[in-house]
């Protein structure tokens, strides 16, 4: 059962408007005609460069960023352009872990007061026994345990990777149903990584929450998530299972991400893609397929003809013109 469906969903940032010199408004390209679901209680992968739309897509999810056109269904109602009460009420069951722990807490409050505030903002947990009970009990949930140690100190004495969980058991204490990770382990060392996506895959089977993962890098997320979902310049270019992303990628930009993914294993790599040139400028977009300027197997009419959105293998679509029809090993 789907909880989030995504409709043909469009962002765009006006950057200059029409005048005597510039004849038509120019706009940043941020999201523009994203469609895809994120499935009650899985995991979903969304991955892509910087730049390429996956924080601006979460945020508009929120309601932190009005869309421009499309639709956002929640638990198969709209609230694309949700206002007032009802944002507000949409913020309970989606939260979201920014990339940043430090930047996300407020240096000046205690670990208590932090965790407590969305309680407090959305009039829950009643009394103010009732809403430590709830706090300490988001905070174990993290694995900050035992919560007593943790509950009077301030950001600044714990460690990255605490005040990351910190960051989790802010979004848990209202108990959502989605949850939307930008980067959650990006600013971590290693080892901590590795604990963090435990704890969300933890959190998945335990809480029955749904995550859509928004990462830069395929290796960390080859086994925690169902589904991967690539994102090129605004667009998704290829979603399907896990295991067939990474095992039969059919986007050429897909297979140069995973081609310069660390293996273990070094019989195991891939010869490495090195793209050309530079992502293409937002606001005056290629014509044809968005990815033509850098492709490796580019062909005439790609520069000229937008590929449409295909199902090439069972449940998994990709937007290329020569997807299927070349050896997936090349």
């Amino acid at each position: 059962m789907s909880i989030i469906q995504v409709q043909n969903l469009r962002k765009l940032f006006p950057t200059q408007k029409a005048s005597l010199w510039q004849k038509e408004e120019q706009f940043v390209h941020a999201i523009d005609g994203v469609t895809f679901e994120l499935r009650q209680g899985e995991v979903l992968a969304l991955v892509g460069e910087s730049g390429c739309g996956k924080s601006t897509l979460a945020l508009t999810l929120m309601g932190l960023e009005r869309a421009t056109s499309g639709h956002i269904f929640f638990k198969g109602q709209e609230v694309t352009q949700g206002r007032g009460r009802d944002l507000k009420q949409l913020r309970r069951q989606i939260q979201m872990v920014f990339q940043d722990p430090y930047e996300s807490l407020n240096p000046t409050m205690r670990i208590a007061d932090i965790v407590a505030e969305p309680l407090m903002v959305h009039g829950l947990g009643g009394s103010k026994a009732a809403r430590m009970e709830r706090v300490v009990q988001a905070l174990e949930d993290a694995g900050l345990k035992p919560a007593g140690s943790f509950l009077h100190r301030y950001p600044h004495e714990l460690s990255g990777g605490q005040r990351q969980r910190v960051v989790i058991a802010g979004a848990l204490v209202l108990e959502p149903t989605v949850l939307l990770a930008d980067e959650p382990v990006s600013m971590l060392d290693v080892s901590i990584r590795a604990e963090i996506l435990n704890l969300l895959a933890d959190l998945r089977q335990s809480r029955g929450i749904s995550i859509l993962f928004i990462t830069h890098d395929l290796g960390t997320v080859a086994y925690f998530a169902d589904r991967i979902a690539v994102m090129y310049l605004g667009r998704i270019v290829e979603l399907g299972e896990t295991a067939q992303i990474l095992q039969r990628p059919q986007h050429p930009y897909t297979k140069a991400l995973l081609s310069v993914m660390p293996v273990p294993n070094p019989r195991l790599r891939r010869e490495r893609i090195i793209l050309q040139g530079e992502t293409p400028n937002p606001i005056q977009l290629p014509t044809g397929c968005r990815f033509h300027p850098r492709c490796p197997i580019v062909q005439p009419h790609c520069a000229q003809v937008d590929p449409e959105w295909r199902e090439i293998l069972p449940a998994h679509q990709v937007a290329c013109h020569e997807a299927g029809r070349r050896d997936n090993n090349e």
